[in-house]
């Protein structure tokens, strides 16, 4: 990839990079340590490392900024829990944005595909990383939770603090929504 692409490529992944930091940071950390800041300084690596990249697209720039982020969600894992390790309950963090990608794209296509359909799939799991950053933060975390992290309405209702049916307002809302941002972005 020439240099000159790399800075607006890395920004064209920020949402995508925010939407797996969220779905696999820890719950616990949240408090302590904000999607954005993994993000940030994913970001900050990527263009530090810049000279090590050997990809040539951004399929493989996204495959590579996803190692980036599993070290840090690993790193911050470990600094916010060294006293409290059980090493019964580690899971692999790549493990788990592998798991959380496969998620993105079996929401956003159920079938086996040739190498263009999976390059097609990826712009697509970026462009809804980009239209799910634009919901309002209600909506989004129910999305998420729901469709991602297969949470129920209940749970989700408990955790944010509103009645079941609020959460699948939001959730009936923020998928109109997302269905919209979607169908604009491909028209342009």
């Amino acid at each position: 990839m020439d240099p000159a692409e790399f800075g607006p490529a890395l920004e064209r992944c920020r949402s995508y990079l925010h939407l797996l930091a969220r779905l696999n940071q820890n719950p616990r950390l949240r408090s302590k340590l904000d999607a954005s800041d993994l993000v940030q300084q994913t970001m900050l690596q990527a263009h530090q490392a810049l000279g090590q990249f050997r990809g040539r697209g951004e399929p493989e720039l996204r495959a590579w900024l996803r190692q980036i982020l599993a070290r840090n969600l690993a790193h911050a894992e470990r600094d916010f829990s060294r006293d409290k390790r059980d090493v019964a309950k580690e899971r692999s963090i790549e493990v788990s944005l592998d798991d959380s990608s496969v998620r993105i794209d079996n929401w956003l296509i159920a079938q086996e595909s040739s190498p263009s359909q999976k390059v097609e799939r990826e712009e697509l799991m970026a462009r809804l990383a980009d239209a799910l950053a634009e919901l309002p933060d209600a909506q989004q975390e129910a999305v998420v939770l729901h469709y991602w992290q297969d949470w129920t309405v209940a749970a989700i209702a408990e955790h944010l603090g509103r009645s079941p049916a609020a959460v699948a307002g939001s959730l009936k809302r923020g998928l109109q929504q997302l269905r919209g941002k979607l169908q604009e972005r491909e028209k342009s």
